[in-house]
């Protein structure tokens, strides 16, 4: 229970951080989010801690933890990263992944065209993301995504809320990129991938850039 109070926690405060509702040095102090979520103290530490891993929250005045400022310098070389690893990951999905697997990927694609509601494509997202991942068979790559994936995603997610075209263009760029896997065309899965993860940074890039100018007197 005190592990899925936790996920619980840190999902909340990171779309509001990622959604600019919880602005840059804002304090998050465990004694008021306790009293927030009715939980004890302790989920809501293990939660910053996962925050701060994900370096979206930081040590502040008193080691007390404050929502740390990402900068857009920081951002894009962080998905300048993560697509350059996804990328391979794919390459190596079009040639590796077993003929169930390519249609476990088709199978998730088209359930990704009939859903409209952000949340439930964003979990699909992750389920598009996991079956590549899972089809190159490559645990060192996995494991250097991971990290990557955990700084990454919430901000690929908070895209699909904050941006009503984006799930339209993100499925046509899944398609592309299950298109290439499918047909067992690793550098068009490569560039395609690639292609899709910085889609998802311009896009952010924009709804941060409003948001920045909204909150601006």
């Amino acid at each position: 229970m005190s592990d899925r109070t936790a996920d619980q926690i840190f999902g909340s405060l990171l779309q509001e951080i990622v959604s600019g509702r919880l602005a840059p040095g804002e304090p998050l102090s465990e004694q008021p989010l306790a009293a927030r979520f009715g939980v004890s103290r302790t989920p809501v530490r293990e939660a910053l801690h996962r925050l701060e891993q994900a370096r979206l929250a930081e040590r502040g005045t008193r080691r007390a933890f404050v929502v740390r400022q990402q900068s857009m310098d920081e951002l894009e070389r962080l998905f300048e990263a993560a697509g350059e690893i996804e990328g391979a990951i794919a390459a190596l999905a079009a040639l590796r992944m077993s003929e169930i697997e390519r249609r476990q990927l088709a199978a998730l694609l088209q359930e990704g065209e009939v859903t409209t509601d952000p949340e439930g494509y964003a979990a699909l997202n992750l389920a598009f993301h996991a079956a590549i991942r899972t089809g190159a068979r490559n645990d060192i790559l996995a494991a250097s995504l991971q990290d990557l994936n955990l700084r990454t995603f919430g901000w690929r997610d908070a895209n699909f809320r904050a941006d009503a075209d984006r799930m339209a263009t993100s499925h046509i760029e899944h398609a592309a990129i299950a298109e290439a896997i499918i047909g067992k065309d690793a550098q068009a899965a490569r560039q395609h991938m690639r292609s899709h993860v910085a889609t998802a940074f311009l896009v952010l890039a924009e709804t941060l850039s409003a948001a920045s100018s909204d909150r601006r007197p």
